[in-house]
């Protein structure tokens, strides 16, 4: 199957109500893959996550500066065979060069440098998350996007949908 749905959170905080409650709204909405961008916190939100993921549906995640259990959390990617690792990830789906990361100190800073990546140009897409708030715009050819916080500890909880055939991509809110 050839991924041309893409369904995008970030900062579930373990929130796994609204971890179960994302993804499987992404399904719904049609996703052939998930990212996430980093903070799930403890490796039993991960394995939620996974566990609420169709077998067939690819998982691609990095981690975020909340994730202090890395072992755990590995660990639970490994039983699903889910690509997760330490950002960024530069990733290639259905042609598609993605630059997924999730954030550096202050909120400011991270957008910073996330508009800085996406303004090389290198990627169809810099994908980031950390800030808690969402972000959708263009910057040159790239999109920049941001699914915002699915945990709704700070925002109202979202998520993102990222159609790789025309690059337009949605927040939802949960």
């Amino acid at each position: 199957m050839s991924v041309v749905m893409l369904g995008i959170l970030s900062d579930t905080h373990d929130n796994m109500t609204n971890a179960k409650k994302a993804v499987n709204l992404l399904i719904e909405e049609g996703s052939q893959a998930i990212v996430h961008l980093g903070d799930y916190v403890a490796p039993f939100t991960l394995k939620a996550i996974l566990e609420t993921i169709p077998p067939q549906v690819p998982f691609y995640g990095v981690f975020g500066n909340n994730d202090g259990e890395k072992p755990g959390l590995l660990e639970a990617a490994g039983r699903r065979k889910a690509h997760l690792t330490d950002p960024p990830l530069s990733l290639e789906l259905a042609g598609r060069r993605l630059l997924l990361l999730h954030g550096f100190g202050a909120p400011g800073l991270t957008r910073e440098i996330a508009e800085a990546l996406a303004s090389s140009g290198k990627w169809d897409a810099v994908l980031y998350g950390h800030t808690h708030e969402s972000d959708h715009r263009r910057l040159g050819e790239t999109l920049l996007l941001n699914p915002g916080e699915t945990a709704g500890a700070l925002n109202e909880p979202s998520v993102a949908l990222l159609d790789l055939d025309s690059m337009e991509a949605r927040i939802i809110r949960l």
